[in-house]
């Protein structure tokens, strides 16, 4: 069934009680089933096993992903067998909905924990108690839900702006409960078919197997094994770039099909772009300053070892400058966003007698307006106590929110990209002058500020499936707050018992190298320590990082996004290991060829490869995550 919406002319033209009216009319489904038992309990089971997949590809990459669609999948094909066995109901489509806004509520929580949290424990090297990181995480993203709101009513009801990422989730969710049944559930199929042998091969590369059976049957997770056992046995020799074995580079391929997946989602420019800054920085620039003496290794017995962390170390200066340009520039070069961003916001509601048709609706205004005070006073209070930030930068933090949020939403509501890192540049900027070589306030109160906003983003996202498909905006705020609990009872427990359970040193290693909490604190460093502290190399690398960003970004707007590279993209591969980004790389050639390969629409390989690369991706990063996370625990706390 097409989804109805208004026209262009419409949305310039008609008043906002207009639009209302319209909506209720035509699109509100009254008292559908959404926030029911089943849907709540769903939502927060899948939005709790989901948000596990973020902590594993943000601790890889970090970046979250969106878990919405690969929700709504899941929770349909479950509950359509149910329904064909006879033990339940078929889900409505407004319960679905519901569902996801708990999943995804879930799922983007966990971001303070692979980003602000992990840099402050990097710095002060003291393992924050879970009890706190907890309180922590919930308070920060019940904020958000405040924040976002409010904004619903220009940003979707009046506006109508498009959040593509939201409105793909509204289509499927429409195309599954309204249109043919056996394509959902073929959808369903290849996700879950894409979950299960992704596991699968993640289990047999662990040492579970060996250790559960004592058979030596193990997918290796690197595949130049052979290759260096072979060179070493009859050439005598081992590859290497100015004497430095290629290993000790991260220069190899792995098995990580987790990765790959995530390529897939990410598009070829950002694989092409990884690649490309993978080789200039692991092979030319880490071998040249290993010579120079600036990157520096450690002794053993086998002689100077280097690696990942050595490596980045020095790289991530030019890395982080160049994305900290690009993003700023990007961020400023459209000054009619930014102006957009607070038009409106204060705007006089209409007078008509129909302007509050909604009030039963909508979440009531005097909610936020007595609830954002008493949230950002706790989140205050908080920051205070846990982690020593003085009462009034805390207070400065909260009107920064509203600012920040506001350019937040934006960005998200046109291009379905938050600009979390960004956001988050400008505050520790902003209190590196308020709070001058304070390293631990600039974490946190940088992180309150950015972690918010890009938080409150993302649900107004989530949001405009509901507002398409015409469900209540009460339930779904509800629903959020539901998947704020589910996320912190699970993921923050499993966080520890992956990634802290040998103290914060763990955090960094060259398989889960924690990037975003690796740009906190080296930013963090550099505004309170001074950039003097760094190697004269380093230095020049961040200029000139600097500098290409901003041409790289320039060239790109000026090109209207047609230039294949991205300066984000090149930035990144600075604190990534050269496998990862090598494996990001396949996966987008792999689902871009694919896409040039299978053209026939009506051809098996079209619908699955083509069609379905959401679910298959979505499959292969949920199952290989997911498994990755247990086999993590199994081996750390029940095979020792």
């Amino acid at each position: 069934m097409a989804i109805k919406q208004l026209t262009q002319e419409q949305i310039r033209t008609w008043t906002l009680a207009q639009k209302d009216r319209w909506w209720y009319e035509n699109v509100w489904r009254g008292d559908m089933p959404q926030l029911t038992l089943r849907s709540a309990l769903t939502g927060m089971f899948l939005g709790g096993a989901l948000s596990l997949t973020n902590l594993y590809i943000g601790a890889k990459t970090g970046w979250t992903l969106g878990v919405g669609i690969t929700s709504v999948i899941l929770a349909f094909s479950m509950f359509k067998v149910m329904s064909s066995l006879g033990l339940a109901e078929e889900f409505t489509i407004l319960e679905n909905n519901c569902m996801q806004s708990i999943a995804t509520a879930a799922g983007y929580m966990t971001s303070p924990m692979i980003s602000s949290l992990a840099a402050y424990m990097l710095v002060t090297n003291q393992t924050i108690p879970m009890g706190v990181t907890i309180a922590w995480v919930i308070a920060i993203a019940s904020l958000g839900v405040l924040f976002a709101f409010p904004l619903k009513r220009r940003f979707i009801n009046d506006e109508q702006h498009p959040f593509p990422e939201g409105r793909a989730a509204g289509i499927v969710m429409d195309a599954l409960h309204s249109g043919d049944a056996a394509s959902g559930l073929f959808k369903a199929k290849i996700l879950v078919v894409a979950g299960g042998i992704s596991a699968l091969i993640k289990f047999f590369q662990s040492n579970v197997f060996p250790k559960l059976t004592g058979w030596a049957i193990q997918i290796p997770e690197y595949l130049d094994g052979w290759f260096y056992s072979l060179s070493a046995k009859f050439l005598h020799w081992t590859p290497s770039i100015a004497g430095v074995d290629l290993r000790q580079l991260t220069v190899r391929p792995d098995t990580d099909f987790v990765m790959m997946a995530a390529g897939g989602l990410m598009g070829i420019r950002t694989g092409v772009s990884l690649l490309i800054g993978a080789i200039v920085n692991y092979m030319i620039l880490a071998p040249w300053m290993i010579v120079r003496g600036d990157i520096h290794g450690t002794a053993t017995d086998a002689g100077v070892q280097y690696g990942f962390r050595a490596i980045t170390t020095w790289s991530l200066w030019g890395g982080v400058a160049m994305m900290t340009t690009a993003s700023l520039l990007a961020f400023f070069a459209k000054p009619a966003i930014l102006v957009s961003a607070f038009r409106g916001i204060f705007r006089r509601r209409a007078k008509e007698e129909d302007a509050d048709i909604l009030k039963d609706i909508e979440l009531p205004m005097s909610l936020f307006v007595l609830g954002i005070p008493v949230v950002g006073g706790l989140v205050v209070l908080l920051a205070h106590l846990f982690f020593g930030v003085k009462i009034w930068l805390g207070v400065v933090a909260i009107p920064l929110i509203f600012i920040f949020t506001l350019i937040g939403v934006n960005s998200t509501a046109l291009t379905s990209i938050t600009p979390t890192g960004a956001l988050g540049k400008l505050t520790q900027l902003t209190f590196g002058v308020l709070a001058p070589r304070n390293i631990t306030t600039n974490l946190m109160t940088a992180g309150i500020t950015a972690e918010v906003a890009g938080n409150a983003s993302n649900l107004l996202m989530d949001i405009k499936p509901g507002y398409m498909l015409g469900a209540k905006p009460r339930q779904q705020a509800i629903g959020h707050v539901l998947g704020i609990f589910a996320g912190a009872m699970v993921a923050v427990p499993i966080f520890y018992m992956t990634f802290l359970h040998g103290g914060p040193q763990q955090l960094l290693t060259e398989e889960h190298p924690m990037p975003a909490a690796v740009i906190w604190k080296a930013v963090a460093e550099m505004l309170t320590e001074g950039i003097s502290k760094l190697e004269l190399s380093a230095r020049w690398a961040a200029l000139i990082g600097g500098v290409l960003g901003i041409a790289l970004e320039t060239v790109k707007l000026r090109t209207k996004g047609r230039f294949p590279i991205s300066a984000v993209g090149l930035g990144l591969a600075a604190v990534i290991p050269f496998n990862t980004c090598l494996a990001m790389f396949l996966g987008s050639f792999l689902f871009w060829a694919a896409e040039r390969a299978f053209r026939d629409p009506e051809s098996f390989t079209h619908k699955v490869f083509v069609k379905n690369l959401e679910p298959i991706c979505g499959g292969v990063i949920a199952g290989g995550a997911l498994m990755g996370i247990l086999t993590i625990i199994l081996e750390n706390f029940v095979l020792k």
